[in-house]
């Protein structure tokens, strides 16, 4: 640049080199707020799933008839919404690239499996959807991973029951809408963790009870929504219906507090909880029934045996093995009378539990209800029948195990004794001892409180031998046919009495049909010895002899009297000529009539 002509030409170059500095700085500022604004404005063209719609950290994919979640969705991205597809699984690899996801909207769709760890890598996930799906099962380890998880919803599931530490990893969450399910069962610890947890929604559902356990950890609770549910008033909601009336109102609107209403029992129905008279809220403690007490079966049979539990509310059934036995099948103090060796199914074991009479448990094949191994066991769970299974028996399976039955009211326990039989036909036996297994080879005779058991025959399941019921059954069998017995000889003395009076009266009135009686009247112009006649027993005429006879005549009276068997008193000598006058009334004489 040369040198200025004067002081006023280098004022004015100079200002015009400031002027386009600035326009420059202007213009550039510009471009870049344009370049920023562009994303936003017009969908990006480069990794964003076909069909989709993709807007800088925004991916939607709503109402595209998708199967599964799209394997190229940006990994910056913050908002997903997939919600109306057909989506039918949730896998650990299909959000796991997905680590900056703030909210994801999956509602609306076909899922009915959640794989655990699926929701892993979304750390930073604050709000997720899985409303109107058909998620049926939620597993303890299912939202491992959402650390900063603020709402949930679960709303319009098939969800059935809620396991113990379902929700326990999080601690952040304060909205939990569980409205619309099928809930039946809140375990004691399924909201353990919710510590945050502001509002939950549970109306709706199935749900008959509730534990003052189950709300514990919820500690910063403001809302809560249990109305519509078929609620059973008895002793267990003692304490919802105090709450309801106490600490309850600030969580309960008075509306809300009044909507909790009974559906059972009966005489409860359509009443609200906080109207029910508290010694209305009962409960009737559990009896269980177990046919047979005690069993031998042979290794390899299979064995079901029932548990029948009655009580109000239903009581839940419980197998489990117990530890009070020997090495595998005998009590303590009798085990030297057998021979066993190594061990046999873990004593304690929990067989199986369930709700309501359905439970029962099933062993086969050689892991137990976990998958491990233990021993030959595993139980599995039964659905409705109280009652154990044990298929492919062992010497493993031998001892003691208990049903249980329990509600609100109280618990009733019956013990069930297994014995295996591995012995053969002989009434002897043989010690033998084994790492593997447990085998026991009863001697001639054992003490047991419920009888001998060495000599006991082994009958097959169904078999229809009188001996393979149980001793109750025995007795009621006996005591039915006894009656039927009694009933019909009964019967045969009623029939034979009958027909003895019967004989008896026909006999009788044959005896009094031959008598003779004399008519001690007149019927005619004749006198009354004229009027010989047979009635019957009541004394009515059954037939006349010789009407028309003439009064006795003096030749005929002998042989008259002896032909009929009677002699016939003679007449009362009266003139032949002299007419006769029949007295008035029954048994009169004749008389002279006078002139």
């Amino acid at each position: 640049m040369g040198k200025c002509i004067s002081a006023e030409t280098c004022l004015l170059r100079c200002s015009a080199v400031r002027l386009m500095a600035v326009m420059a700085v202007v213009s550039q500022s510009w471009l870049c707020g344009l370049v920023l604004l562009l994303p936003l404005a017009v969908p990006a063209t480069g990794a964003c799933p076909s069909g989709c719609r993709c807007y800088s950290l925004t991916v939607e994919c709503g109402s595209m008839g998708l199967r599964e979640i799209p394997a190229h969705v940006p990994p910056t991205t913050q908002t997903l919404f997939l919600q109306d597809n057909s989506i039918g699984q949730i896998r650990l690899q299909d959000l796991s690239r997905l680590r900056q996801l703030h909210y994801l909207y999956l509602q609306n769709n076909s899922i009915s499996a959640l794989e655990p760890g699926a929701f892993r890598s979304l750390g930073q996930l604050l709000e997720l959807a899985l409303n109107g799906n058909r998620i049926h099962l939620l597993t303890a380890h299912v939202f491992q991973g959402l650390d900063h998880l603020r709402i949930l919803y679960l709303a319009g599931n098939q969800i059935t029951r809620l396991q113990d530490y379902t929700f326990h990893s999080l601690q952040r969450l304060q909205e939990l809408h569980l409205q619309e399910n099928s809930v039946e069962v809140l375990g004691e610890q399924a909201l353990s963790g919710l510590s945050s947890l502001a509002l939950l929604d549970l109306s709706r559902n199935n749900l008959r009870t509730l534990r003052q356990a189950s709300l514990q950890p919820l500690v910063s609770l403001q809302v809560l929504r249990i109305t519509e549910n078929p609620w059973r008033c008895d002793c267990a909601l003692h304490w919802l219906r105090s709450w309801i009336q106490g600490e309850g109102q600030r969580l309960l609107s008075s509306a809300a507090g009044r909507r909790v209403s009974c559906t059972e029992p009966p005489r409860l129905s359509h009443r609200p909880l906080v109207e029910v008279p508290g010694n209305s809220l009962v409960c009737i403690p559990p009896t269980v029934r177990l046919e047979p007490r005690r069993l031998t079966v042979r290794p390899g049979d299979d064995l079901r045996v029932s548990c029948q539990a009655s009580g109000y509310p239903q009581p839940q059934v419980t197998w489990r093995k117990e530890a009070s036995w020997g090495k595998a099948g005998l009590p303590e103090e009798e085990e030297e009378e057998g021979a066993w060796a190594g061990a046999g199914t873990r004593p304690g074991t929990e067989l199986a539990a369930g709700i309501g009479a359905g439970v029962g448990g099933r062993a086969e094949g050689g892991m137990d209800r976990e998958g491990s191994r233990t021993g030959g066991d595993r139980f599995d769970r039964d659905t409705g029948s109280g009652m154990l299974f044990l298929s492919n028996v062992t010497p493993a399976h031998a001892g003691p195990y208990e049903c249980e039955a329990r509600n609100p009211g109280g618990v009733a326990r019956v013990t069930f004794h297994l014995f295996v039989n591995t012995s053969s036909s002989s009434s002897h036996s043989t010690r033998s001892s084994s790492s593997s297994s447990s085998v026991w080879r009863p001697r001639v005779r054992y003490s047991y409180p419920g009888g001998d058991v060495s000599r006991e025959p082994l009958y097959t399941l169904g078999s229809m031998d009188f001996n393979a019921l149980g001793a109750a059954t025995q007795t009621a069998i006996a005591a039915g046919i006894a009656l039927l017995a009694l009933t019909a000889l009964l019967l045969l003395a009623m029939i034979y009495g009958r027909r003895y009076r019967r004989r008896k009266d026909l006999a009788g009135q044959e005896d009094e049909g031959g008598v003779l009686y004399v008519n001690d009247y007149s019927d005619g112009p004749t006198t009354f010895a004229q009027l010989e006649e047979y009635r019957d027993g009541r004394g009515h005429e059954m037939y006349v002899l010789d009407r028309s006879k003439p009064v006795f005549p003096p030749s005929a009276t002998a042989t008259t009297g002896s032909q009929r068997g009677a002699p016939l008193s003679s007449p009362s000598p009266v003139a032949p000529e002299e007419p006769l006058r029949r007295a008035a009334g029954d048994g009169g004489e004749a008389e002279p009539v006078e002139g």
